[in-house]
């Protein structure tokens, strides 16, 4: 009896274990199943996020956000200047993150090893242009911070602005941007910063770069006179073969009479420089070229009485004649900018949607509209977007840059319209991370800056060169057929 009940009890402990053995392997099963479904998921989301960021912002919402802060209709912004669209938000990089982060500072330095050679580089582009911001200073060399210490832009709904940061940034820690800047919070005045600058434009095969200018006695909303600084950004410009074109800002009441006085004063006082550009028209002449930054806002019929031959003030035929290029915002702008008497068209947004000169979808026609009415088309191209570091409620017009795929897609894209010159938003615009410039990554116990990583400091300028490179040798094609000139001056 004792026998029969032990072998009932062995036959029962060996049944409970292999049913314990069995669940144990159903478990470890569901949770492996779990995981890897867990991460297929993600890597589906991931590819259908950054698929999204390509695309341009269609209408289905009605216009997109950030068309009111354009002069023409939100006149009270204080403008800094170019706001675009966007369906994504770099808060994916993290910032402005505070949380979780330790109580530590770093910013990391690039090795110089990442310097290419100069001789080793191909030529300079000079149908590549740059947008150039010569706006900042620290105190070493200007007595106190400018342009990094910006304020943060009110909106225009009170209801919406009390949710959000108000005051000015704190350098050298805290700045007016979401990247740090390779040179730290540098000077424009700091004739080493110039050259810096002037080796990397050169670096990334751009043969032009556009400053932004104001007349002598002014400035913008956050920034001080920097006329006086052209003489040295020339002098540095030629070093390397660059040349100068100038980026005239909307200056308080700009209009036909002063324009004539100012295009008479920069081409006195700056116009025998070497460094100086000009551009040679299918005519043979060459002439000095003027990005005109919201000409929308001036009414046709003034710009008219400077820019046709019948005009009032005309410049035309006079020994101040030059290419005057406006922007274009909105599809209408192309007839009051051919009433006008501009030569030409650019679309400084550096992203597609924004408005119909930044779309892509846009510049096939744009193009032909241009070479129907013996136009300069110059689409503008950028790495990404984002000014929450001033507008911090501006999220929706984030851009990502999605380690340079953004920037690549634009420059493809704007080669295919075969355009007469390609201009590139921008250079060092911090404020609104369009910047090409070296920026490195860095970390304080109040803020996360974004930076180009797994990338080196140097991404945009490879990257540009390497596009610079590619449009030289296909505008030298079209050239021919579109009678283009293929000489820079």
């Amino acid at each position: 009896m004792e026998m029969q009940e032990d072998v009932k009890i062995k036959a029962k402990a060996k049944h409970l274990s292999f049913w314990s053995l069995k669940y144990v392997i159903m478990a470890k099963f569901r949770r492996r199943t779990c995981i890897i479904l867990s991460l297929f998921i993600l890597f589906i989301f991931s590819v259908m996020m950054g698929l999204k960021m390509l695309r341009p912002n269609k209408g289905t919402f009605g216009a997109p956000f950030g068309l009111d802060l354009l002069p023409e209709v939100r006149r009270q912004i204080p403008r800094l200047g170019k706001i675009f669209d966007s369906e994504m938000s770099d808060t994916i990089n993290s910032e402005t993150n505070i949380k979780n982060l330790k109580n530590v500072e770093f910013t990391v330095k690039p090795l110089k090893a990442s310097e290419p050679y100069l001789e080793d580089l191909p030529p300079l582009n000079y149908y590549l242009h740059v947008f150039y911001y010569s706006w900042y200073g620290n105190p070493q060399f200007d007595g106190k911070y400018i342009h990094w210490n910006h304020s943060m832009l009110k909106h225009w709904d009170p209801r919406i602005n009390n949710n959000y940061p108000q005051g000015k940034h704190k350098p050298p820690d805290d700045i007016g941007s979401s990247f740090y800047p390779e040179l730290g919070t540098y000077s424009s005045r700091d004739p080493s910063v110039i050259e810096t600058h002037m080796k990397q434009i050169y670096s990334a095969s751009i043969g032009v770069l556009a400053l932004s200018w104001y007349p002598p006695d002014s400035h913008d909303e956050n920034g001080v006179p920097t006329d006086d600084l052209v003489p040295t950004i020339l002098d540095k410009a030629h070093k390397y073969n660059l040349k100068v074109a100038f980026h005239i800002e909307p200056y308080r009441n700009r209009d036909a009479q002063n324009m004539y006085r100012n295009v008479k004063y920069i081409i006195d006082k700056y116009g025998n420089h070497p460094a100086f550009y000009r551009y040679k028209t299918k005519t043979g002449s060459s002439l000095p070229m003027f990005y005109v930054y919201d000409s929308y806002v001036t009414e046709p019929e003034q710009w008219a009485s400077l820019l046709t031959t019948s005009g009032s003030q005309s410049i035309r035929n006079s020994p101040y004649d030059a290419l005057f290029i406006a922007l274009l915002v909105e599809d209408k702008h192309k007839y009051d900018i051919l009433q006008s008497g501009f030569n030409g068209i650019y679309t400084y947004f550096a992203t597609n949607g924004f408005t119909y000169g930044s779309s892509y979808e846009n510049w096939a026609k744009i193009k032909l509209f241009c070479d129907h009415f013996q136009l300069l088309f110059i689409p503008s191209v950028g790495p990404g977007y984002i000014d929450t570091s001033i507008r911090p409620w501006n999220t929706q017009n984030t851009r990502n840059r999605i380690n340079g795929k953004y920037y690549e897609t634009a420059l493809s894209l704007a080669l295919q319209a075969h355009p007469s010159v390609i201009s590139i938003t921008s250079f060092n615009e911090w404020h609104e991370g369009t910047q090409i410039e070296k920026a490195v990554p860095k970390r304080t116990s109040k803020r996360v800056y974004l930076d180009y990583r797994p990338h080196r400091p140097s991404l945009y300028l490879e990257l540009t060169r390497k596009w610079s490179e590619k449009y030289s040798k296909e505008r030298a094609t079209y050239a021919l057929e579109h009678q283009l000139p293929v000489s820079p001056s």
